[in-house]
């Protein structure tokens, strides 16, 4: 009697400690080792910090991958089926375009917003002051398709200024990395560019840029597999931590 007696307690210790690790272990198994962030190419930085941080406030959280573009290629890439957990803009426009396509899992929360400047070469060689100092000198601007481009389409039209650039560029990045290289005398850009430049160029401000406001928008892709996982970082987009640093990068409130 005794020994079924034993039997019978071990069968349920052991029933007991199945019940109460079970569920843990399987929602460890499921939970995704990493997500797919697609972003604006003017986060790069700051968004490696915040996914630091991320991490560091969840140890079980999954890793952060990251694919930086102009949000118009990103949008692009995903309405063509790319494999991505979150999308990040740089505008309301790009981010609209998946909306109306049904292709987020619901509505965007703004986390920032950025407003455009001039960067020049270090020293200002060509003394460029203001818009009126575009004649004569070569500009690179963000393509009209790019939210930068569209926002400097808007800053041009609003304030009366004539552009005639050199070249149009795919990113915001890649018209900083032209004016860095001295392959431009000035660019448009937003003020968190000059501020992640390290000193290679100059901020000239842009007269009447306050007139013209970039929304950061960060939504679920309706796609991904990973749909918990990406909320969870879209929600900390808008927490103290991730807020203080984008405010260090210099980026303004959504």
């Amino acid at each position: 009697m005794k020994k079924t007696l034993l039997g019978l307690c071990t069968v349920a210790a052991l029933t007991l400690a199945a019940c109460s690790t079970g569920p843990e272990s399987q929602a460890e198994a499921d939970r995704p080792a990493e997500i797919t962030v697609f972003a604006a190419a003017s986060l790069t930085e700051v968004f490696d910090d915040i996914a630091d941080e991320y991490k560091a406030a969840d140890a079980n959280a999954p890793d952060v991958k990251f694919s930086f573009a102009g949000s118009s290629d990103l949008v692009s890439q995903i309405s063509e089926g790319a494999p991505a957990d979150v999308i990040a803009t740089a505008d309301e426009t790009t981010m609209d375009t998946l909306a109306s396509d049904d292709l987020l899992a619901g509505d965007p929360e703004m986390f920032a917003s950025n407003t455009l400047t001039l960067a020049v070469a270090d020293g200002n060689p060509k003394a460029i002051t203001s818009s009126a100092d575009f004649t004569g000198n070569d500009l690179v601007v963000c393509a009209p398709q790019v939210p930068c481009g569209a926002a400097t389409e808007k800053w041009a039209g609003l304030n009366d200024a004539e552009l005639d650039p050199v070249s149009e560029e795919n990113s915001v990045t890649d018209v900083l990395g032209k004016v860095s290289a001295g392959q431009a005398d000035a660019g448009i850009v937003y003020v968190t560019d000059i501020a992640r430049a390290d000193g290679e160029v100059e901020q000239v401000d842009l007269d009447g840029a306050d007139k013209v406001i970039n929304k950061y928008p960060a939504a679920t892709v309706k796609a991904s597999e990973h749909q918990d996982e990406a909320d969870a970082f879209v929600k900390f987009l808008g927490s103290d931590t991730a807020q203080k640093l984008l405010r260090d990068a210099g980026f303004a409130a959504g």
